[in-house]
């Protein structure tokens, strides 16, 4: 007797160790919930405070930077220029790709996502042509082995890094070119696109307000920014969808927010060689900035012409970012040679300009002032001014210029045509 209970006590001890074990596996095994279901619905109280999403996420630890980062920062001439942080900050990037078709990326990509950690940013924020489509020849193994390649170097660390990634499409990416019958010349690139993004996988971390068409035309929320991302691939936005671009913005979720911000990857005004022509920029963009300066967007972001400018226009700020990836341009009218670069922005909401840049030369390391760049462009479709520079702060001699070049409309616009000097949140 003594032993059958012996037997029979190691028997269910026995079969409540496995329970326990494989509960225990289970649990350990389950995936964590995915980030577009971490990224829920933003509401305009959100909006304006910083979602409560990422509050309720715990804090991410900052990564080690890698060896060789380490040995970018020590070699740097002078040392490398660390900014002083302010409310948020973003990184700006734009332009990665290689040749048509290319898997691979310029070292200069990698040497960029590696540095992130330095910075730290709060969100990296890319104006487009994330891989190297737009050619009708591309089988769709092709296609899908370069957004592999973009997710393996570019992506990828970006969600190790728990680091957001803010985009536009670029017309390497998903064209919105058309062909006679009004239907999208590149389809397939288009469609592939979409299956990348919106993979469960691949999500871009982002506190989505509105991604009903994403990764096209989406909204999103980052500590109290509203951002918008249009489809720029091409020069013509659609009617439907330039209602949807003013019914966003004109949304209490957009209005209630600290600032406002629009990633786009054609710009509105021509500013590089070879790109200062229409066709390249998009169209109607007196119309386009009235429409983003009513609704008091702070910040119109954009790549695809290869070059980095701060400039502004009337009362909208205009960051045209510079390159990573292959064919660097050079501005018009500057004899600076072509380089490649990137951005940091940091956010002071109690700073009347609101942001403040800091671009590097990603080859040196060392920072690029204002003054090295020209104090206006006089593109094709009106004049740039340099952020720090006002109308009034032109030479007679450059009024003249500019105004032999495009006429004098185009080179006022609408005066007065200040560097805005206030910001109303």
């Amino acid at each position: 007797m003594g032993y059958r209970r012996f037997f029979t006590g190691l028997g269910l001890g026995l079969v409540l160790s496995v329970c326990l074990a494989c509960s225990q596996r289970v649990l350990l095994s389950e995936p964590p919930p995915s980030a577009d279901a971490v990224a829920a619905e933003v509401s305009p109280q959100q909006a304006r405070e910083g979602s409560a999403i990422a509050s309720e996420l715990p804090a991410p630890v900052a990564p080690e930077l890698s060896a060789a980062a380490q040995g970018w920062i020590a070699s740097a001439p002078g040392g490398m220029v660390s900014p002083p942080r302010k409310d948020v900050r973003l990184v700006a990037i734009s332009d990665l790709n290689s040749a048509y078709g290319s898997t691979d990326y310029d070292p200069e990509v990698d040497k960029a996502i590696a540095l992130l950690p330095f910075w730290q940013p709060d969100l990296v924020v890319c104006g487009g042509d994330m891989v190297a489509g737009q050619k009708a020849s591309l089988t769709p193994e092709q296609i899908r082995a370069m957004w592999q390649a973009f997710d393996d170097r570019v992506a990828a660390p970006l969600r190790a890094q728990n680091l957001p990634f803010g985009f536009t499409v670029g017309n390497h990416d998903a064209s919105g070119a058309r062909g006679p019958n009004n239907t999208f010349l590149f389809q397939q690139e288009r469609d592939l696109a979409t299956v990348y993004w919106r993979a469960p996988e691949h999500s871009p971390g982002v506190n989505f307000i509105d991604r009903s068409d994403f990764p096209f035309y989406y909204t999103f929320e980052q500590q109290g920014i509203f951002f918008m991302a249009w489809d720029g691939s091409t020069s013509q936005i659609p009617a439907d969808k330039l209602a949807w671009v003013e019914q966003a913005l004109a949304s209490d979720a957009a209005q209630q927010a600290k600032a406002r911000i629009l990633i786009s990857h054609l710009p509105l005004y021509g500013v590089a060689v070879g790109r200062d022509r229409p066709g390249e920029v998009m169209a109607n963009p007196e119309q386009l900035r009235a429409m983003l300066e009513r609704y008091r967007v702070h910040t119109y972001i954009s790549g695809h012409h290869h070059a980095y400018y701060p400039g502004h226009r009337g009362q909208l700020q205009l960051l045209h970012t510079g390159i990573l990836g292959s064919g660097p341009r050079p501005l018009i009218d500057s004899n600076r040679p072509p380089w490649k670069g990137l951005t940091v922005i940091d956010i002071d909401f109690s700073d009347p300009d609101l942001t403040t840049y800091t671009t590097y030369d990603i080859q040196t390391l060392r920072t690029v002032e204002y003054d090295e760049l020209p104090r206006f462009l006089a593109g094709h479709n009106g004049v740039v001014l340099r952020r720090d520079i006002a109308y009034d702060d032109l030479a007679p001699d450059e009024k003249s210029f500019c105004e032999q070049r495009l006429g004098k409309a185009l080179c006022t616009s609408h005066l007065p045509f200040p560097k805005p000097k206030t910001y109303a949140a």
